[in-house]
């Protein structure tokens, strides 16, 4: 097929019912950048004997060597069907489980997917999490089996097993999306409940509910895949064929004389051809028979497929006439008989007309967006729809008519930022002269010759003057300023191409974006709406009729910029535009300095900031870099913060220690980002550190057995050569720890007592926390906003019946004596006051809890009211970093079984009441403030804030001042800054009277192999503290998945050892799970007899838990106690005597 201009693109753009903005998503190697060759080929844009080989949307270098796909990228194809024309916004996305967020990225932008699912290895993790993706942003999904060319080459599977194969695989995915389906009508049938429940409370009777009536009263046909609903295709993209079963329909229908609708019902399925009767009949299996499909579609590939790789030429060309096909003379003599083979099916046969059309006909186009899927994109967080200004919900019916009017809003989305080597955007490029161009040059050059000779004929009639000495001298001086104005023009060239050089060199980024209503035009002014931005605040500032070319007031997270540049993204290349309508995917040029990652985009200021991106991956692997060169520092820095926009998913960090952090998903994305900041943004050589590796610290209850399983306490206890444990934790003068764990502990000028406790959280209560820490940060924000008395935006029902779930969720999970009313009496959650550890109190005279934002506020005046915030933030520190190696600490509850302030304490604050409130918030202001500047995400292993209960209280000046000099501040620092530091010691030392534990991240890890290989792939997992979850054989194959739990700090270089051992044949998914206790004490020591008959005098088999807790120290600067000399006792000399 011919190329299509640039100009029949944009207007094909303008008619909105024929766009299809669709993305292509798979596992890894499935095969979705061979399928994009094969549609691109369609529009010649490469040729079809190049498709699958040269992997077009790989453009980058790293890509083409691994050979997976590593980023989303863009082109518009064009595609005819009948009379009607199509555009088709095809998105390539990866399928490595490490560049998941592209994913998300790309998948924003659509409103249609392919789901790619190999014919040999089904569904694999990644196709579930992708159908999962697309499933949240609510588009829809068509099939395409691909590489059923291995079913008979590889398998070698009869026609007959090879349709049972596939039918096995189709209710593989629809089971995927069943489950979808089920949770969905679940949830929204139980919120339902609750509605009636309100409205109904006082009807009588008792109420029986069926939870699955919902399911029953529901449709949802349309959401499975089935051959003859038309959204299956059946394909192998390397040989260039795919058909769905209407195309054999078609061709059967004149041969059998069936009608077509009745074949396409039956072509699938247990239906079988009565050849007498020329009638379909049902129950294929129960008579033996073969099914239609098989018979009438499976048996035919085979039979070319056999003819093909035998090299039968009399069947080949039977059946290359009885198809009415041409072949060329080059295919058919072809060495390789794929190349043949490719040949007749990919005229037979297209892939690309079979998958387009699909496209065009079950996908929807930009004009058929969901209501429910605009409601979502348009509430962020806790919101719902109609909460939000009525300004915003009149947007709604823009987005839903996708209008291209000139007074319809512009709504545009940027779902990430892409660099651009400068020297491809299409005005740098190089272009071929126009034929006008070429003769105007043409006539320059006559003009220039004629003039050479005009001068030439001048100088010999001045040479026959008679002194000819003179005319020597001004010829020289001629020359002299021929060769000035040569040098001068030189320099210009030299400098002109430094300049040019310069510009090469920069990276230009473009924003990925689809616009979602009106016209966008280049040049034109428009806001930039942050995710934080609220159009409720900002439309009693700005009137909604206001434009971003006015004068616009200061609005926080809001600016206004100019779009420099429209592009069409074609693959690798890209063509300017002047304005694109609504419904299509473009790309923005000069938004780099008003767009980090993400962002919407719009002329009206009454349109909300789209629902953030739900990345599936989280990242955990975090290197620290700097480069080999000190000088090249600025560079570094530079260059981080271009990767940092180019990368959806990377995190940069400056951690408080000066260590310039990266945050990435895994190992292959850690690679990719180190190569792109050597070679593209720093451009400097830098070094890497070891990486960085997050645990977690926690208690456990006492242990009832030993270390050789002895019952603790029964056997006899030896004189320890070792220092044992009770000495390792030794307390401090002015510190009392009773036996069961209750620390005592008073301020420095003894003005107040604190007795705290330490236990362990339930495992489910701890997941509870870590999974609702967003709900709990909203708690936290309205419990503020309710303290300081601001007058807080209507607080949304649903996010209040959240909170309540969570509560009872909570007193479930904590019942028994000793947690009786402790969920009442919960008072903050840590670190950053959203984390998975609680703070109790449990003494008289004091009522305050989380909970006020349910509606039970308390405002009472007791003597701990001023000071209460000190305890909190000395809780925060304590929480945020332990005692075993400064980590945050996971699964712990703390009790404050007894605050006593003295007399003195008490007259102060009473005296004081303002004063210590005033003092309180600021010491709280300051606590935030250290927290947060120094750490930015959740994971982050905040190191070293032991000193920040030291930087807290370094205020007495600004107390004394607040104060009217009242003497709250001794010699020892201002009393609520003692409060803290008093705090978190309490907690430190009730956490060492407990046994503590070391927690570390696990990785969920998948591995396909084959039986040969299953020894090895074992060996490998054992040897690196992996646990084997539960191995599986895939039916119909030889192959085995392998569920395994692996810790991070031992999966690096993890996926190259199990390819190396296996020769390649098993390649594992590594996706972050969980927080696993090590079950070894890191400070353990052999106590008892069979302790040292079974370890030995020294005990100095590895421990595993205190080896990460020496390396994280070491890490740290922390004190290691380790022997330096090993065996003192022999002395060695260097020189050996001889």
């Amino acid at each position: 097929m011919v190329l299509t201009s640039v100009g029949t693109m944009a207007g094909l753009q303008k008619k909105t019912s024929g766009i299809r903005n669709i993305c292509i998503l798979a596992h890894v190697d499935h095969g979705k950048t061979t399928l994009a060759d094969c549609l691109i080929s369609s529009n010649g844009i490469i040729s079809s004997r190049l498709a699958g080989k040269l992997r077009y949307l790989d453009s980058r270098e790293d890509e083409q060597i691994r050979g997976i796909t590593m980023k989303s990228s863009a082109i518009s194809l064009h595609f005819v069907k009948g009379d009607q024309e199509y555009l088709i916004n095809l998105i390539d996305s990866p399928g490595h489980v490490d560049f998941s967020s592209e994913v998300s990225t790309a998948v924003r932008l659509c409103d249609g997917c392919i789901i790619v699912v190999d014919a040999v290895e089904g569904v694999c993790p990644q196709t579930q999490a992708v159908l999962r993706q697309a499933w949240l942003e609510n588009i829809r999904p068509v099939l395409v089996i691909n590489k059923i060319d291995r079913l008979i080459v590889e398998l070698k599977l009869t026609p007959q097993e090879a349709y049972l194969h596939l039918k096995n695989i189709l209710e593989q995915i629809n089971a995927v999306t069943g489950a979808l389906f089920t949770s969905k009508v679940l949830e929204e049938r139980a919120e339902k409940e609750t509605e009636s429940e309100s409205v109904s409370d006082t009807a009588p009777g008792d109420q029986i509910y069926d939870w699955s009536t919902g399911l029953e009263d529901t449709d949802d046909s349309h959401l499975y895949f089935s051959p003859d609903h038309g959204n299956v295709v059946f394909a192998s993209a390397i040989d260039g064929w795919g058909f769905g079963v209407e195309h054999f329909a078609k061709m059967y229908s004149q041969k059998i004389g069936i009608k077509p609708a009745v074949l396409l019902k039956t072509l699938w399925g247990d239906y079988y051809l009565n050849t007498k009767a020329k009638k379909i009949m049902k129950g294929d299996q129960s008579k033996g028979k073969k099914p239609l499909f098989v018979q009438l579609v499976l048996d035919n590939i085979w039979s070319l497929y056999e003819a093909v790789m035998k090299r039968d030429k009399e069947k080949i060309e039977k059946i290359v006439t009885s198809l009415g096909l041409k072949i060329g003379a080059r295919e058919s003599r072809h060495a390789d008989p794929k190349v043949h083979l490719n040949a007749i099916c990919s005229q037979w046969l297209p892939i690309s007309d079979a998958v387009l059309s699909m496209v065009c006909n079950k996908l929807p186009s930009p004009l058929d967006i969901a209501a429910e899927r605009v409601e979502k994109l348009m509430c962020v967080g806790a919101r719902t729809f109609d909460s939000l200004p009525p300004e915003t919900q009149e947007l709604k019916s823009a987005f839903m008519k996708c209008s291209s009017e000139g007074t319809a809003p512009v709504i545009v989305f940027v779902s990430k930022m892409f660099a651009v080597d400068a020297k491809a955007l299409p005005h740098n490029k190089p272009r071929p002269l126009t034929q006008e161009e070429i003769a105007h040059r043409r006539e320059l050059a006559k003009r220039r010759h004629a003039e050479k000779l005009a001068a030439n004929q001048g100088k010999e009639l001045s040479e026959k003057t008679p002194s000819e000495s003179s005319s020597e001298v001004t010829g020289n001086t001629g020359d002299a300023k021929g060769e000035e104005q040569q040098l001068t023009g030189q320099a210009e060239i030299m400098t002109s191409k430094a300049i040019k050089q310069e510009a090469d060199n920069k990276e230009s980024f473009i924003a990925f974006a689809r616009v979602f209503s009106g016209v966008v035009r280049r040049g034109q002014k428009i806001f930039v709406l942050g995710p934080k931005y609220d159009p409720a605040e900002s439309l009693h500032k700005l009137s909604s009729q206001c434009s971003a070319t006015n004068d616009v007031p200061l609005v926080p997270h809001m600016t206004c910029c100019t779009l420099e540049n429209l592009y069409l993204l074609m693959g690798r290349e890209l063509e300017d535009l002047e304005e694109v309508p609504a419904g299509n995917v473009l790309g923005i040029g000069g938004l780099q300095d008003f767009v980090l990652k993400s962002a919407t985009l719009s002329t009206s200021p009454a349109c909300p900031p789209f629902t953030p991106l739900n990345f599936e991956a989280t990242p955990i692997v975090r290197v620290a870099v700097e480069p080999k060169h000190p000088s090249d520092m600025p560079q570094l820095v530079r260059g981080m913060k271009l990767l940092n926009q180019a990368d959806p998913c990377v995190q940069v960090l400056i951690q408080e220690t000066g260590e310039h952090v990266l945050v990435t998903a895994g190992e292959v994305h850690l690679q990719r980002c180190l190569d792109d900041l050597k070679e593209r943004f720093a451009k400097v050589q830098i070094s890497v550190s070891a990486p960085i590796i997050p645990f977690r610290e926690t208690i456990t209850r006492p242990p009832k057995v030993d270390m050789v399983n002895e019952e603790i306490g029964k056997q006899q206890k030896v004189a320890v050569i070792h220092q044992t444990k009770e000495d390792q934790n030794k307390v401090p003068e002015g510190i009392q720890v009773d036996s069961d764990g209750l620390v005592t502990i008073s301020t420095p000028n003894k003005q107040a007592t604190l007795s705290v406790r330490a236990m362990p959280l339930p495992e489910e209560v701890t997941r509870l926390l870590e999974e609702n820490s967003d709900l709990i940060r909203t708690m936290e924000q309205l419990n503020t906003s309710l303290n300081e008395d601001k007058k807080t935006h209507e607080v949304n029902q649903k996010t209040l019946d959240r909170i309540k779930e969570f509560k009872q969720k909570l007193e479930q999970n904590l019942q028994g004596r000793k947690w009786r009313n402790a969920v009442d009496q919960i008072w903050s959650f840590g670190p950053r006051k959203c984390g998975p550890n609680i703070l109790v109190y449990n003494f008289e005279g004091y009522k305050r809890s989380v909970w006020q934002c349910l509606g039970n506020t308390v405002k009472e005046v007791s003597k701990y009211r001023d000071f209460d915030n000190s305890i909190v933030s000395g809780f925060q520190l304590a929480t945020l970093s332990g005692p075993m190696c400064e980590e945050p600490l996971m699964g712990v509850c703390f009790t404050v079984e007894k605050w006593e302030m003295n007399k003195v304490g008490e007259m102060r604050s009473t005296s004081s009441q303002d004063a210590g409130e005033c003092d309180a918030i600021e010491q709280k202001q300051n606590e935030d403030g250290t927290l947060t500047s120094s750490c930015t995400d959740e994971v982050c292993s905040a190191s070293d804030h032991q000193d920040s209960s030291e930087n807290v209280p370094k205020s007495p000046e600004k107390t004394g001042k607040h104060k009217g000099e009242v003497l709250l501040a001794d010699c020892y620092g201002p009393f609520s800054g003692q409060l803290i530091a008093t705090m978190k010691e309490a907690c430190r030392y009730a956490l060492q009277a407990k046994p503590q534990r070391l927690m570390a991240a696990m990785y969920t890890c998948e591995i396909m192999a084959t039986a040969e290989v299953l020894g090895r792939v074992y060996a490998v997992l054992s040897k690196r503290e992996g646990r084997v979850l539960q191995e599986e054989m895939k039916e119909g194959t030889d192959v085995f998945i392998i569920k395994a739990v692996l810790p991070v700090a031992e999966s690096f270089g993890f996926a190259d050892e199990i390819r190396k051992r296996t020769s390649g044949l098993a390649s594992p998914q590594l996706v972050f799970s969980h927080w696993e206790i090590i079950s070894s004490d890191p400070f353990w020591v052999p106590t008892t007899e069979e302790e040292y008959l079974h370890f030995g005098e020294k005990a100095d088999s590895e421990n595993q838990a205190r080896k990460y807790m020496n390396a994280v120290r070491k890490r740290k600067g922390l004190y290691v106690e380790e022997k330096i000399v090993e065996h003192a006792e022999k002395q060695r000399t260097l020189s050996r005597n001889k």
